[in-house]
């Protein structure tokens, strides 16, 4: 659902590419100053308890992942170092908002949640690597509930409305995220276990 909405969020981050990309600033500068700002915003705000300033600061820099793609397409076909930058950099950024949470919920007394967003961290960086290790042996991943998106829509959306008090809707999106996660990760290698399983034997590296 949310790839359908990355058209319409293209067409308005355009002209801020535009702009950005006259003025010298390239998509990897784009990319590593949305890292450090999410990273830092997670680490300044969430341990304080400050979830709903922490998760509008936190989405305006997650915004620099839309902004630098644009910026890419508009310089020519992207390169192999912008590429790798952009996807080792997401899972920092992913680590830092996260850890954040996981710090006040210690912090807060609520372990068991911490846990839980513990796990979505964990989750999340094995559907990542499932996906890459898959692609590099030629097969195919871009399958599952949950992708990147999804894991900070409802993590940002959780936090924030819960700091703004409302009962239930942190402990519940966190668990919602947790299940989905994990149903991802079982989804992808069920997909890869099925590709490598009808593929020729082949020597790996």
């Amino acid at each position: 659902m949310l790839k359908l909405l990355r058209p319409a969020v293209t067409r308005i981050l355009t002209p801020l590419g535009r702009a950005l990309a006259r003025r010298g600033i390239s998509p990897n500068m784009v990319t590593a100053v949305g890292t450090i700002g999410t990273v830092a915003a997670a680490l300044f705000f969430y341990p304080r308890g400050q979830l709903f300033p922490g998760s509008v600061v936190i989405t305006i820099f997650v915004l620099a992942d839309l902004l630098d793609g644009v910026m890419a397409r508009m310089t020519g076909p992207g390169s192999l170092w912008g590429a790798f930058l952009d996807s080792t950099l997401d899972r920092v950024g992913d680590a830092g908002i996260f850890s954040g949470l996981v710090i006040w919920l210690m912090l807060d007394g609520q372990p068991v949640l911490a846990m839980v967003a513990l796990f979505c961290l964990v989750a999340g960086a094995v559907v990542s690597y499932v996906k890459a290790r898959a692609e590099g042996l030629g097969l195919t991943c871009d399958v599952g509930l949950v992708e990147r998106p999804e894991r900070l829509v409802v993590g940002l959306v959780a936090a924030g409305i819960g700091g703004l008090g409302v009962p239930y809707v942190l402990s519940g999106g966190l668990w919602l995220l947790a299940a989905g996660s994990a149903v991802t990760v079982v989804q992808r290698l069920l997909h890869v276990y099925h590709q490598a399983s009808s593929s020729a034997s082949r020597p790996l590296r």
